[in-house]
Parts: structure tokens; C-alpha cells; sequence
């Protein structure tokens, strides 16, 4: 089932800014309950997840390499397009939970 391309793009951006907060905020408990620093781990997760929050927001790599190939070889720039901004709002959705958690944390202040 193909799902209108404006939903999709927005649960893409809020599915990334889940991931990216939910694990870093996950992980910063897990460094608490074992006597880490839990901020600088928070701060820390945000950068190491933030690519992996695209990548789960997107569904996996498999479909959206297909819509591109499918884009370049078939000449469908449409879905070329839209999957374009399908990781355009992916990688939007992680950048707003990093700043979120620097915010946060303040960790980048000196």
C-alpha cells in the first residue's frame, strides 16, 4: 500500500526526531544507572545516532535505493524527487533532535 507522499514526509521528519531523542535520552539513563556521566553520554548518542535515525525514518536503505535507480535508469524524475525529499525531511527531523539535545545538554558550551 503506497501512502500519499505529505504524510510520509512528515512522519519521515517526526520518525527521525523520535529515534534521535528517544535513544539518546534511553541512553543517557543507561550511563546514569551505571555511573557514567548521563549528559555528556546524551550529547555524546546524539551524534553517534544520527545517522541511523535517517536511516530508520526512511524505511531501511533497500526501498529507497530501488525509487532511485528507478528514478535514474527509467527515467521517473518524480520519484527521484521525492524520495529526495523524503531524506531531505529525514535528515531535517535528525538535525532538529540534535539541536534539541545540545540545547539540552549545553554540552558544546565551554
Amino acid at each position: 500500500m503506497v501512502e500519499p507522499f505529505f504524510p510520509e514526509f512528515f512522519k519521515s521528519f517526526f520518525i527521525a526526531l523520535g529515534v534521535l531523542l528517544g535513544g539518546s535520552l534511553l541512553g543517557g539513563l543507561a550511563a546514569f544507572a551505571t555511573g557514567q556521566p548521563p549528559l555528556t553520554e546524551v550529547y555524546r548518542l546524539s551524534n553517534i545516532l544520527r545517522i541511523w535515525a535517517i536511516i530508520a525514518a526512511i524505511g531501511g536503505t533497500f526501498d529507497t535505493l530501488y525509487s532511485v535507480e528507478r528514478g535514474f535508469f527509467d527515467g521517473d524524475s518524480k520519484a527521484l524527487f521525492k524520495q529526495f525529499l523524503l531524506i531531505l525531511s529525514a535528515m531535517g527531523g535528525a538535525q532538529a533532535g540534535s539541536e534539541i539535545i545540545k540545547w539540552f545538554t549545553q554540552e558544546h558550551i565551554s
